[in-house]
C-alpha cells in the first residue's frame, strides 16, 4: 500500500512549484502599456461606427441600387421611419 502521508507530500510539493512557476520575476522592470484601456476602447467604438456608415452606404448604395452618399442624408432616414410606423 502507499502511504497517504507521501501522496499529500507530493501534492504540497507539486502545489508549492506551480506557486513559485506563477510568481513574476522581480528583477525592478515593470511593462507599461502603449496604449491605455481607454484610448483602445475609443479605437473600437470608433472602428464600429465607421463600419457601420460603410454598411449603410454600402447596403443602400450597391444593393439597394440608390446613391450611397443619400444614406448619410437626415431626409432619407426620415423616409425610413415614416414607412416603419406606418405613416406613409
Amino acid at each position: 500500500m502507499v502511504d497517504t502521508k507521501k501522496k499529500l507530500s507530493v501534492r504540497q510539493q507539486t502545489k508549492k512549484e506551480s506557486v513559485k512557476k506563477a510568481e513574476p520575476k522581480k528583477d525592478g522592470w515593470v511593462q507599461i502599456r502603449l496604449f491605455p484601456i481607454w484610448l483602445r476602447i475609443l479605437i473600437v467604438v470608433a472602428l464600429i461606427a465607421l463600419a457601420m456608415v460603410l454598411g449603410v452606404m454600402v447596403g443602400y448604395g450597391v444593393i439597394g441600387d440608390g446613391e450611397p452618399a443619400d444614406a448619410l442624408k437626415w431626409e432619407t432616414w426620415q423616409h425610413i421611419l415614416d414607412i416603419m410606423s406606418g405613416k406613409k
